[in-house]
């Protein structure tokens, strides 16, 4: 190649370039009220987004990776955790975390009810917006040490597999449901969520408490009924539940069929 034909080449290829980052620019800028969910934009989440900045919390959170990286990335916490776990948190936070065993406790910021609310609004809006995946990997909010077998790894695709306890472990590090952004399998480590690790041992023992009101009658009908029906029976903890009612979703009972429970149960059931 002489020096012109590589002159002409640089200058081809920087036109080039320019013209196909200028045409994704204007791309983005014309699908901007689609992924960012602009329509849904309200009186409540504007209000919460004004909470949000009025009490500094970008100071210790992240959202959409932009933040102080200190406190969890809440960009998909509603999706996570829930409207009645964050409703209960925000009304104070240390029933759920303490400093000496989590290494972490935020302070509380004393919301009203309306106000709360409104961030939790905020967040939701936040949630749906379309940000390619991001975070990559469920939230993390205890200080305990937790096996990396147990976050951040990918399970066996359950759908190239016909075992039901590989399909369960497959399902519950995918999302949805995203069993894994609340519950550890790890022994003692507590998330949003107790920790899942001997929980046929738990589940026989709970069904044999006097104080258990469900109906499962086997460990397999007591995970399955936790699933279903999380409210049937409260784990013991402030953490876990408010006014008789889980922070769990009660919503896999319609969002997950026969076999995707079946599954999930058949997983759980090895969990030592």
């Amino acid at each position: 190649m002489t020096k012109r034909q590589g002159r002409l080449f640089f200058i081809v290829c920087t036109f080039l370039s320019a013209a196909v980052f200028i045409g994704l620019t204007i791309d983005t800028h014309t699908r901007f009220a689609e992924l960012t969910n602009e329509e849904k934009l309200t009186p409540a989440v504007i209000s919460g987004k004004d909470i949000w900045h009025a009490n500094n919390c970008i100071n210790c959170h992240t959202l959409l990776g932009e933040g102080a990286y200190y406190a969890p990335d809440l960009t998909k916490i509603t999706q996570q955790r829930g409207t009645p776990y964050l409703t209960a948190f925000l009304k104070d936070p240390s029933q759920f975390y303490s400093e000496e065993q989590h290494r972490r406790l935020m302070p509380n910021p004393n919301l009203k009810d309306a106000e709360i609310s409104d961030v939790i609004a905020f967040l939701d809006w936040v949630s749906h917006i379309d940000n390619q995946g991001w975070p990559p990997r469920p939230i993390i909010v205890s200080g305990t040490t937790i096996p990396d077998t147990d976050i951040g790894q990918p399970a066996i695709q359950a759908s190239v597999s016909s075992d039901p306890v590989a399909r369960g472990e497959a399902l519950f590090r995918s999302a949805p449901p995203a069993c894994n952004a609340c519950h550890s399998v790890a022994p003692g480590a507590n998330l949003a969520g107790p920790t899942l690790a001997g929980i046929g041992a738990r589940a026989a023992a709970i069904i044999a408490s006097p104080d258990y009101r469900g109906s499962a009658k086997t460990p397999a009908d007591y995970i399955r009924e936790s699933i279903t029906h999380p409210s049937a029976y409260l784990v013991p903890g402030p953490m876990y539940s408010a006014n008789k009612q889980s922070f769990m979703p009660d919503n896999f009972a319609t969002d997950l069929d026969t076999e995707q429970i079946d599954s999930l149960v058949a997983y759980m059931e090895t969990l030592k």
